[in-house]
């Protein structure tokens, strides 16, 4: 069977959706150079520019791995053309045409810093996780992180994204050419503004006046995005190679959801994002608090008491009735009270969209996996709803559920001899280990981890009284796995 291409692409016409701007004489140019492709990228960004290359435009993206070479010898043989499949109550698929190149930094470094400090690009977008911007507690770069370190005393290639872009700015500088657009699309609180400050603090430490050229002249977004995008698996592969007649080394599965919002700051000239979709708002906090509380926050309770309770995905959690009715209070009364919602967004409707998506059978989302690093989820996700909900003197007794399910998901990882995938797992385990299953007794010893909690919210004896009855329920309930009984 021959390979997904630009020669094989015609051929395709009529069996889905196809990029039409690719198979026009003259192709879309480059002006968006996308750090990190990985599975959400090309399911997100790639998708809606893609869309927006639909009402023309130079705005193709050269997509950049800085070491990895698996998505370049996938999608290069390709031309970039990949498939996304769209997983509802019905699979639809379309080819995405919007990457043109997909570059090795580690290995073409040269090519890279010219395609990045070229006039012709004009946006930098970055998939490249929270750790690839290494910034410290605070949110500032970390200027001892060894990584930046090398890259501040003139090794190249740049072996940071912060140093590979300064690097491009500091190019474009030389030759007078303007800064490119910078859009952080990671799950980072304030993810623009902590981009920015983290560039022109890199700058400052090379070149003075670069870092005030681009204090005067840097645009950086805040970004929020949405939808979870699985693991591309041989079953998509084989189910792609069949509906398009064609091999596609590696497409891209997606949940119909999906969601992009912009702080409105982008230049004039911008690709057609809006005509694709994307919300350009005001205040991108709004809706990021919006994800963090009525999205994140279920998520994250929803994969502890589930993975408690012996469910393996998302949907197999939802089924169980009294489970879903935890959530949908913890919601109502604790989570909805707790945030003034954006103008745009209807939160009720928002809600039940975020249920329906929990609902879809055709996302195979792992518990475990969601479980992962809750160190880092729980002071973005929970926390905060109940130091709100505490200073307002309002409930935080179904919150707290998800905040000893936790705990118990990390002693019954200890238990089971599995290893407990967090950067806290050292401090996490040890007071797992401490844990004789008397309420008051292990909630005091996680309590006492202060990266997590701090020093203040452990003493406030509503808060810990809280987490402690809901850990005492559910140290009851987890015996009678698998059926929830008893949670409200």
């Amino acid at each position: 069977m021959t390979l997904l291409s630009n020669n094989t692409l015609a051929s395709l016409a009529g069996k889905l959706p196809l990029p039409a701007y690719r198979l026009a004489p003259q192709q879309p140019g480059i002006g968006i150079v996308h750090l990190g492709p990985g599975a959400f990228f090309r399911g997100h960004q790639a998708y809606y520019t893609d869309l927006a290359l639909q009402h023309g435009g130079d705005w193709a993206i050269s997509a950049v791995s800085m070491r990895s070479p698996d998505v370049s010898q996938a999608l290069t043989p390709q031309d970039g053309l990949y498939t996304l499949a769209v997983l509802d109550s019905d699979t639809r698929y379309q080819v995405i045409g919007s990457v043109q190149e997909v570059l090795i930094a580690s290995e073409r470094y040269q090519s890279v810093l010219a395609r990045l400090s070229d006039a012709a690009t004009r946006y930098v977008t970055l998939t490249i996780t929270e750790k690839g911007y290494c910034l410290n507690a605070q949110g500032e770069l970390d200027l001892q992180h060894p990584q930046i370190q090398q890259d501040l005393s003139g090794g190249q290639p740049a072996v940071t994204a912060i140093g590979l872009l300064v690097a491009a700015l500091a190019a474009r500088y030389a030759k007078n050419v303007a800064p490119f657009c910078v859009l952080s699309c990671d799950n980072l609180t304030d993810n623009g503004h902590k981009l920015r400050r983290a560039l022109i603090g890199f700058a400052a430490q090379k070149a003075p006046a670069l870092a005030n050229w681009l204090e005067q002249q840097l645009i950086s977004p805040c970004t929020m995005v949405d939808s979870i995008t699985p693991a591309t698996d041989a079953a998509l592969r084989a189910q792609v190679a069949g509906v398009l007649g064609v091999n596609d080394n590696w497409p891209i599965k997606r949940e119909a959801f999906v969601q992009w919002v912009i702080e409105d700051i982008l230049p004039a000239e911008r690709p057609a994002w809006q005509q694709a979709g994307v919300i350009y708002a005001a205040d991108v906090s709004a809706f990021e608090k919006a994800k963090l509380r009525l999205l994140n926050a279920p998520h994250s309770t929803l994969a502890y008491i589930g993975y408690l309770l012996g469910y393996e995905t998302v949907y197999d959690a939802m089924q169980d009735k009294t489970l879903l009715n935890l959530l949908q209070q913890m919601v109502q009364q604790e989570i909805m009270p707790s945030f003034t919602a954006p103008a745009e967004l209807d939160i009720q409707q928002y809600s039940q969209a975020i249920f329906a998506r929990f609902e879809n059978p055709a996302i195979r989302h792992l518990l475990a996996q969601i479980a992962w690093d809750g160190s880092q989820k729980m002071p973005m996700r929970i926390l905060p709803v109940i130091r709100d909900n505490l200073a307002a003197g309002r409930s935080i007794s179904k919150l707290s559920f998800c905040l000893a399910a936790w705990f118990l998901f990390i002693r019954r990882r200890l238990a089971e001899g599995q290893p407990l995938v967090d950067p806290l797992a050292s401090s996490l385990t040890a007071a797992a280990s401490t844990c004789r299953g008397e309420a008051q007794h292990d909630v005091a010893r996680f309590l006492a981890i202060e990266a997590v909690f701090g020093t203040e919210l452990p003493k406030q004896d509503t808060f810990s009284q809280a987490v402690t009855a809901a850990y005492q329920q559910l140290t009851t309930l987890v015996s009678e796995q698998p059926v929830a009984r008893g949670v409200v």
